[in-house]
């Protein structure tokens, strides 16, 4: 008997049918462990040693695979053929080991890059050892991410509140993301004007050309500045005879693209179906693992994080033969089409994403997939194709218009224009684009030389330049890979992390940083540069791949890596929070001070006649007040207007009055985002306000509106069995209707003004039934109630399961799988456990040998932050 072990429970059913039953395959699910998000995991004083932690489902797999084994004579390790599938399997046998489970057991290591029969007996016969340099660079990077989050993050902790985290890879795509509002804010338009002419051909064909010279010279694009200029070589043209001057064609051939790798599949997905990288990654894990065809599970497309554009020969003779039949000779080249990837850093050398049958086409499938898996194996099917199909074969064709202008100037017109002779690999695809124009879209009449020329209108149009555009998913994934950023198994994760920690936001499917976001970057850039840095970053992408090679040693560089960024930690440790402040400001100055229309100092307080605005740090994060404070209270959010640019000034901005009592209603912008005020502050009486709903566009709130928002919050009425009131409001999650502690969400925000007390009553009632039972957060099972009341569950803890009744603890039998456990079990677990008196310490219950020794340099620069109360910084994204 053979054991096998692959990463995913479906792979594992479908490669136990095609092997027979001489083996046993069983899943990982995924990595089996990792780095405790605690101080200690990794130890540079320890020449690197890192500690790894088996939560208790993996555990649970583990022993399943153990046991298995005592059974059999081999073992073979067929996880991902990836970086990170050989780091899987060498946890898996440095797991195993310990357990002593592969004494006198046959080892070997198999890929396959699809999940079909054959690739799968294939790779069967030709096993090979696990790669140690692949994992040595596994190690490395892991160690880096893990040395770079559990010290940067507790520095941005303490230096600057409400910062969540920070990470090698994550802050640098972060940089790459502010860097470009920075580029928008900075960007100052300019006018510049073209001249059109609309013209007709002998023929009468109509065809359209633009002013492109003078005199012979060539006008740059911002030469014709003004609407005077513009207006003068319109009038100098009125009448003027337009004849053809030279015509030039020329053939041009367009090639196909290259199959798809990762970031090029993810970039394509986003243009053509609207897919984010995340779900593309996951419809594509689907469509590897396989569907039911026929009745047996079938992979549809071969490994789909790659950074190779080469096919397999086999691969590139059906794709020959499928193009022969489908589109005929004519499409077929003389000879195979041969890629090689441009991508810095390129990961070894794995086969491009394709079908893993080319002649099962997108149409014979479409019965076994669901909407989206079937536009994404079309797509990639038509890469696949295309890419081996004969090339394009265009003639462009330009043509100069000649007139002589009142002036006694010669202009020149041009017109540009291509026809499609042969289609070629046109036929079946053409990539989408992210913001440029198609040059080839249009096309031109017949003309020759001496040709005179039809006038319809000569036409002044006024342009303005344009600031690049925010970067979408697809180019920023792309701009990564240029830089040498990143790797395709990380660009998803990086996206994901950076939205979940409010650092940005997708708007129209454009990133936006967040204020956070932007204040992060900042720092970083201020006391931190070298680490967000596009070259450093991606050279140290460079030594991971030389250690993946065998060229380097990993802890060689980790030593290098550590010694500098330990003294970049040293050198902030005594670094004031006035000091931070006064570089955020410089750095941060076009963003968080625009110019103003009137021209006063962007920075002095529109409040107060002598202060000057400064970025403040309180108790829920950073905001902008005035130096004069407490005598002026002036205070905004960092981004005018909450992100819309607009300024408002301090006395806020007249929606209306009042009917009742004649008071103005103004809308302002406060530390906490944009409010509603009836009426002026005074030392009497606090005037009312209401903040303006997250979702709601302040500059669209007209007067209805803001006084139903300042009629909140409204009683519904009171609870008939408790006789207290239920209130209904908008909170920082939305619609909601409140009674005594227990809050229940409105869908509808219109419901606030309108919820009658009878259906309030029952949201009521529906929120508290379900949070009575709701599964404990971190509970693996809900065993049932205690015999003397209370919920007994099953917990997952950092030195195993165990069972929690309110609270008493009481660990599980190491012998004791957790899914197993039962109540009566738990009861005399708890009854033993509380028995014992009170909790014995933390410190008595640590096993030996654990070391809690914590990252020096990290505990220096963070100290007092209380790390327990902090989200995990540990960027796992990256590895």
């Amino acid at each position: 008997m053979t054991v096998v072990v692959v990463e995913s429970p479906a792979k594992a059913k479908t490669i136990n049918k095609y092997l027979g039953k001489d083996y046993t395959v069983l899943a990982s699910y995924g990595h089996v462990r990792d780095l405790p998000p605690k101080d200690g995991s990794v130890r540079p004083d320890e020449d690197f040693a890192m500690s790894w932690q088996v939560d208790a489902k993996s555990a649970k797999r583990m022993s399943d695979i153990a046991a298995a084994l005592k059974g059999s004579d081999r073992l073979i390790l067929a996880t991902d053929p990836d970086r990170e599938g050989e780091a899987i399997s060498w946890h898996v046998l440095e797991i195993l080991k310990k357990k002593g489970a592969l004494k006198g057991k046959e080892i070997e290591r198999v890929v396959f890059n699809a999940i079909t029969k054959q690739s799968v007996l294939d790779a069967m016969k030709h096993p090979r050892q696990v790669d140690a340099s692949l994992v040595d660079a596994y190690l490395a990077r892991r160690a880096l991410d893990y040395l770079v989050g559990f010290t940067l993050s507790p520095v941005l902790w303490r230096k600057l509140p409400g910062s969540r985290s920070a990470g090698r890879v994550q802050s640098v795509a972060l940089r790459l993301i502010c860097d470009r509002d920075l580029e928008i804010e900075a960007f100052r338009a300019q006018e510049y004007w073209t001249i059109d002419g609309a013209f007709t051909a002998p023929a009468g064909d109509a065809f359209a050309a633009r002013l492109n010279a003078i005199d012979g010279k060539r006008l740059g694009k911002l030469d014709i500045g003004n609407e005077a200029s513009a207006k003068a070589i319109v009038s100098a043209l009125q009448g003027a005879r337009f004849s053809v001057d030279t015509v030039e064609s020329k053939p041009v051939k367009r090639h196909p693209y290259p199959p798809f790798r990762t970031a090029t599949l993810q970039q394509e997905a986003s243009r053509k179906l609207g897919f984010s990288s995340a779900k593309t990654m996951q419809i594509a894990q689907r469509l590897y693992e396989g569907v039911n065809i026929s009745g047996e599970v079938t992979g549809l497309i071969t490994y789909m994080r790659t950074d190779g554009v080469d096919l397999a020969g086999e691969a590139i003779a059906a794709t020959r033969n499928a193009i022969l039949k489908r589109f005929g000779e004519p499409y077929l080249p003389s000879v195979p089409r041969k890629y090689t990837t441009k991508a810095k850093n390129a990961q070894e050398a794995h086969e491009a994403i394709r079908p893993t049958d080319l002649f099962r086409f997108p149409e014979s499938v479409r019965r076994n997939l669901d909407g989206d898996q079937l536009a994404l194996y079309d797509l990639i099917w038509k890469r696949t194709v295309a890419s081996q199909m004969e090339s394009a074969e265009i003639e462009r064709t330009t043509a100069d218009i000649g007139a002589k202008g009142q002036d006694g100037k010669a202009y020149t017109f041009r017109a540009t224009g291509s026809v499609v002779k042969f289609d070629g690999f046109l036929k079946l695809y053409q990539e989408g684009l992210d913001d440029e124009e198609d040059e080839d879209a249009k096309r031109l009449p017949a003309l020759a030389r001496g040709d005179g020329l039809g006038v319809r209108a000569i036409t002044p149009e006024q342009h303005f330049t344009e600031p690049p555009p925010r970067y979408s998913e697809a180019s920023l994934i792309k701009k990564m890979e240029e830089l040498g950023i990143g790797r395709p198994s990380t660009y998803t994760a990086i996206l994901t992390v950076l939205r979940d920690r409010g650092y940005v936001r997708l708007d129209k499917k454009r990133l936006v940083p967040e204020d956070k976001g932007r204040l992060v970057t900042a720092f970083l850039e201020a006391f931190f540069k070298r680490y967000v840095e596009y070259d450093f970053t991606a050279n140290l992408e460079e030594q991971l791949d030389r250690v993946s090679n065998g060229e380097i040693d990993w802890k060689e560089l980790l030593r290098d890596f550590w010694q500098h960024f330990t003294n970049s930690v040293g050198e902030i440790q005594d670094l004031r929070i006035t000091n931070v402040l006064d570089a955020l400001n410089e750095i941060l100055g076009p963003h968080v001070f625009p110019e103003r229309a009137d021209g006063t100092p962007a920075r002095s307080c529109p409040s107060c006649a002598d202060g000057q605005l400064s970025l403040k740090i309180g108790k829920f994060g950073s905001f902008v007040g005035c130096s004069n404070y407490p005598e002026c209270r002036y205070t905004r959010q960092i981004t005018p207007g909450n992100g819309s640019g607009e300024a408002v000034p301090a006395e806020g901005i007249l929606i209306g009055h009042d009917p009742e009592t004649g008071q103005p209603v103004t809308r302002r912008d406060g530390r906490f985002g944009p409010y509603l005020q009836l009426g002026e502050a005074s030392e009497d009486e606090k005037p009312r306000r209401a903040s303006i709903p997250k979702k709601s566009d302040p500059a669209s709130i007209d007067l209805e509106t803001a006084l139903k928002l300042l009629s909140l919050p409204r009683e519904v009425g009171l609870h008939p069995e408790t006789g207290k009131p239920i209130i209904a409001n908008f909170g920082r999650f939305g619609p909601f209707v409140l009674h005594d502690g227990t809050y229940a969400t409105l869908r509808d925000p219109e419901d606030v003004y309108t919820i009658g007390l009878n259906r309030a009553v029952d949201l009521i009632a529906d929120k508290k039934e379900k949070s009575a039972n709701r599964k404990r957060p971190g509970a693996l099972k809900e065993l049932g109630e205690h015999p003397e009341g209370g919920p007994i569950h099953v917990m997952s803890g950092r030195y195993g399961p165990y069972v929690k009744w309110g609270k008493v603890n009481a660990t599980l039998p190491g012998d004791k799988a957790p899914e197993e456990t039962t109540l009566e079990e738990a009861v005399a677990l708890i009854a033993a456990r509380a028995g014992k008196g009170k909790t014995k310490s933390k410190a008595a219950k640590k096993p030996a040998g654990k070391s809690e020794k914590p990252v020096k340099a990290a505990k220096a620069a963070a100290k007092p932050a209380k790390r327990s109360k902090k989200p995990a910084p540990q960027d796992k994204l990256n590895a």
